[in-house]
Formats: C-alpha cells, sequence, structure tokens
C-alpha cells in the first residue's frame, strides 16, 4: 500500500510479482499471459519488467512519450506495439474497482492502518461475491 498521495505507477512490479494464476490442476502460476494497465503505467521500466518475464504489456503509450521518441528520431527506438482489443477488455476490472470503491472508507482511505484497509477490501470483496450469487 502507498499513501494516499502517492501515484500507483511504482507498485507495478510488486503487484505483478504478487500475482498467482489459478488452473484447473496443479499450483497456481506467478505468470500471467498479459498484463493490461493504462497510460500512468506506460514508463521504461513498467514496460521491460513484463517483457523480462515473458509477459504481454497492453499498455498505451502516453503522447508526450511517443513524441519524445519521434523527436528523437532513429535513436528514439522502435514504436510501443499496442493491440487495442485486448485494453477494450480492461474495462471489467476498472467496473469491479469502482464497485469496491462504492464504500466511502476504501475510496478515501480513511483507515488509519493498512491492515484495517485489508480487512475492508476482504469483507467488500465478500459481499460483490455473495451478491454474485443471488439470482436475479
Amino acid at each position: 500500500m502507498t499513501p494516499g498521495q502517492a501515484a500507483d505507477s511504482p507498485q507495478f512490479r510488486a503487484v505483478l510479482a504478487g500475482i498467482k494464476v489459478c488452473g484447473r490442476v496443479g499450483r497456481p502460476r506467478t505468470r500471467p499471459d498479459a498484463v493490461a494497465a493504462d497510460k500512468a503505467y506506460s514508463s521504461r521500466a513498467n514496460r521491460a519488467y513484463p517483457r523480462r518475464r515473458r509477459i504481454r504489456a497492453v499498455i498505451p503509450e502516453k503522447a508526450d512519450q511517443a513524441a519524445n521518441r519521434k523527436k528523437r528520431g532513429s535513436r528514439g527506438g522502435r514504436p510501443v506495439s499496442h493491440d487495442p482489443q485486448p485494453y477494450k477488455e480492461r474495462n471489467t476490472a476498472e467496473r469491479c474497482i469502482n464497485r469496491i470503491k462504492e464504500w466511502r472508507g476504501l475510496a478515501f482511505r480513511f483507515e488509519k492502518t493498512p491492515e484495517s484497509y485489508l480487512a475492508g477490501l476482504y469483507l467488500r470483496g465478500a459481499i460483490l461475491w455473495i451478491r454474485s450469487l443471488r439470482p436475479a
């Protein structure tokens, strides 16, 4: 967790390192097929880390980064490959985060300790999961 005023982008590696993808059998994989993020995560370091781990990064390039790359000419490197179709599917995660943030305490980080904030996240996740089990 970061302080409320801090950006989330520096935590990209820590979050990606903690991901576990469950399959049908065996232990969970620690390397997802792809990771989707918005333009805030488009730094060189955030692109290099998934590349080293052979994870496809679906992160669009910021306009200022593209302009700086083009300004450098052939020394600026290749354009970032970006497939817009998997990026569109990212909205599922965004909608889930918005549902979690319906609780003011989680949205504005009122909790004093990381443990109580995490407990609120677990509680909100459980409530959303139980609601999804009810017939419509």
